[in-house]
């Protein structure tokens, strides 16, 4: 849709199947709900995908933008790269890929921070998730928390797989970030960090 033809500001998330309903009906998934929340002042357009990589989600991007047209996007990746024990270094390299693309275009990006299952081994995680705090320093950008974090060990919260979240832990994964991401979309955020670079 031509943005002068839009009311409503768009908001593009790019996930994984953490953010792409698995295993549940769309209106279930913690996007829908988001859209439910934000109401008639967002356009929200989910384009997560199970199985999604950062190196995949680089080679969509750039149709994706076009598409879209997005006034903000959601960077919600690495979980399956971390899984495959990938390079942190060629992670944040593809993440990095993904928000100056998006910058370029004009696009507001806002990235969030992965946790991986603790039997990768602490060295791996601490290479790993570190880069997300490091990326969004250097690159000045939102690191909204992650909507997993206070959900592992809460029963009925994830699959018998351990690794994605259930139809019930929906609602709470939006609660989780819903501070953080009304902050960005209110240009809160994004004005504290361009205040100050350094600020955490």
């Amino acid at each position: 849709m031509p943005a002068a033809a839009r009311s409503a500001d768009s908001l593009l998330i790019l996930g994984d199947s953490l953010s792409d309903h698995y295993g549940m009906a769309r209106e279930s998934g913690w996007a829908f709900l988001l859209s439910e929340r934000l109401g008639p002042d967002y356009e929200v357009i989910n384009a997560s995908i199970s199985g999604e990589t950062t190196a995949g989600a680089v080679s969509r991007l750039e149709d994706l933008l076009t598409t879209h047209e997005a006034d903000r996007l959601l960077v919600i990746l690495g979980g399956n790269d971390g899984l495959r024990a990938l390079s942190p270094a060629q992670v944040r390299a593809n993440l990095a890929r993904i928000i100056e693309q998006a910058e370029a275009a004009g696009v507001a990006v806002a990235l969030m921070q992965i946790r991986l299952p603790p039997n990768l081994g602490p060295a791996y995680l601490r290479r790993f998730e570190g880069l997300y705090q490091d990326l969004a320093d250097e690159l000045n950008v939102p690191l909204l928390p992650f909507f997993l974090e206070t959900l592992f060990e809460e029963p009925g919260m994830m699959m018998a797989d351990g690794i994605h979240p259930t139809e019930a832990a929906q609602p709470l994964m939006l609660d989780e970030i819903w501070p953080a991401l009304q902050a960005w979309l209110n240009g809160e955020l994004q004005a504290e960090l361009q205040a100050d670079p350094d600020l955490e």
